[in-house]
Parts: structure tokens; C-alpha cells; sequence
């Protein structure tokens, strides 16, 4: 999908771009596929700010996406592909044989009338979704399980793919879009292809309105606060804090790590920092 750009009719319109939305289906998503999504500022379920410098936006409704790929040995139909306010990725509208109509992630290179199935015997085409352990090495795939029938929870941004490099004990391993190389059930399943929409990190926000249209409230530096409001507060005229960079409650924010899932570890081959 290219990205177009507009004529500068206003300062800020002079370096907008954004999507060529014409590959796309001139309707209203499928309403039984869609649910309500409340907006919640930021605020969790106690009403406390637990996401900062969030709120407001355009309303959305949420689309019941099959990550699962649980039609198993059913031959869908690509019927259209459609926007997505939720995610960067693009949908696609399948028809199965039986009348069911779903949405998965649309694939590049995927085409309207493309017949794609979920079975351990399916080929090695786009969209097909099959187990690790059937796929070939050096296969690109996305929408990858973590544990076997659990659903796809890797790989679903736009342009993301990750590749399978072999197979020891058991497991397959990956090379994800960071660089990282892990390991993953061989019982996992994945669907095969590269997300589409590719040009996504291609696009120019442009404006500041732009991003309160999808949500975000502008962000003020700790530095231009009072010292009762964060701990690099303060000073008489501009100062560059004076510190290392914190949080509004003193935790370091460049190079702290984060990770505390240690139970695994052992799946990380190659960790995604290291050259």
C-alpha cells in the first residue's frame, strides 16, 4: 500500500503523509465481528493513571481478529481486505466453505480470491497456517503461538515477519524481526508470509493534532516541571536536569532493564542487543 503525501496547503500539511487507502473495501466492517471498546484515558480499573499522556481520540470499535486459526481443514476465501483503527497491520475478510466469516491479519502478496486453510497438511503458501515442525527451514512466518493452540501473540505488526532458522529437541528456532533468536515449541503453530502493509513505518504523523487523533496527549519533559513534580524539576532558567534521566518517582529510564520473565530465558539464543 503506497504512501501518498498532500499538497502544502497549510505549514503542517507540507510534510504529512499517510496511506493510499484504495486496495482497501469501500464498506463498514462486519458488525458481527466487531465489539465496543470503551475508552479509558489511561486509567485502569480503579480509575488511577497507570498509562500517562493518554486520552481522548477518535472512538473505535474493536475487530474480533482469529489469531487462533482454530477452522481447522476448512478452505477460506480472501473476500476483501480491510482498516484496522486498532493495529498498524491490515485485515483480511475470509469465507470459509461452511458460511463463517472471520478476519485474520492480511498477508503481503495476498490478493482477493486467495483460498488459504489451517491443517498440518496444508501447503507452504501465504496465509496457510500450520504447525512449526511442518514448515520448512527458512520459511517466513508470522503470527506466531508462544504455547502450542494458544492463539498467535508474536510477529502481528505491520511488515513484521520472523524466519525459521532449524529445529533441536524439540523446539524450532526463530529469528525475529529484533534480531533475536529463541526457541518455540515445534508444536506451535504459525501462519506463513510477511505482514502486510510494509510502508506503515514509511509514514509522516506531521502534525500534532494527528496524534490526538489517535489518542495521545502531549508530553511535557520532567526538565520544564517544578521539583514537587519530578525529580529533575527545577532551576532558575533552562537546566538539563542534572541527573540521569528518571521517572516522576526516580526510576532510571535509559538502560534500566526491565526483563524479569528469568523462567525463560532459556528459549533466548542470541539476545536481540547483541551484534
Amino acid at each position: 500500500m503506497p504512501i501518498i503525501s498532500y499538497n502544502p496547503t497549510t505549514p503542517s500539511r507540507r510534510f504529512i503523509t499517510g496511506h493510499d487507502f484504495k486496495d482497501l473495501a469501500k464498506k463498514k466492517p462486519e458488525k458481527r465481528l466487531t465489539q465496543a471498546k470503551p475508552a479509558t484515558g489511561g486509567r485502569n480499573s480503579y480509575g488511577r493513571i497507570t498509562s500517562r499522556f493518554r486520552g481522548g481520540g477518535h472512538k473505535r470499535r474493536y475487530r474480533l481478529i482469529d489469531f487462533r486459526r482454530d477452522k481447522k481443514e476448512i478452505i477460506g476465501k480472501i473476500a476483501a481486505f480491510e482498516y484496522d483503527p486498532n493495529r498498524t497491520a491490515r485485515l483480511a475478510l475470509v469465507n470459509y466453505a461452511d458460511g463463517e466469516k472471520r478476519y485474520i491479519l492480511a498477508v503481503e502478496g495476498m490478493v482477493i480470491g486467495t483460498q488459504i486453510q489451517a491443517s498440518e497438511k496444508a501447503d507452504i503458501q501465504l496465509g496457510n497456517n500450520l504447525p512449526l515442525k511442518n514448515i520448512p527451514p527458512g520459511t517466513n512466518l508470522h503470527n506466531i503461538e508462544v504455547r502450542p493452540l494458544a492463539g498467535g501473540k508474536m510477529v502481528r505488526s505491520a511488515g513484521a515477519m520472523a524466519s525459521l532458522v532449524g529445529f533441536e529437541g524439540g523446539y524450532a528456532q526463530l529469528r525475529m524481526p529484533s534480531g533475536e533468536i529463541r526457541m518455540v515449541s515445534e508444536d506451535c503453530w504459525a501462519t506463513v508470509g510477511q505482514v502486510g502493509n510494509l510502508e506503515h513505518e514509511n509514514r509522516v504523523i506531521g502534525k500534532a493534532g494527528r496524534n490526538r487523533w489517535l489518542g495521545f496527549r502531549p508530553h511535557n519533559r520532567g526538565v520544564s516541571m517544578n521539583p514537587v513534580d519530578h525529580p529533575m524539576g527545577g532551576g532558575e532558567g533552562r537546566t538539563s536536569g542534572g541527573r540521569h534521566p528518571t521517572t516522576p518517582w526516580g526510576k532510571k529510564t535509559k538502560g534500566l532493564k526491565t526483563r524479569n520473565s528469568k523462567r525463560t530465558d532459556r528459549f533466548i539464543i542470541r539476545d536481540r542487543r547483541r551484534k
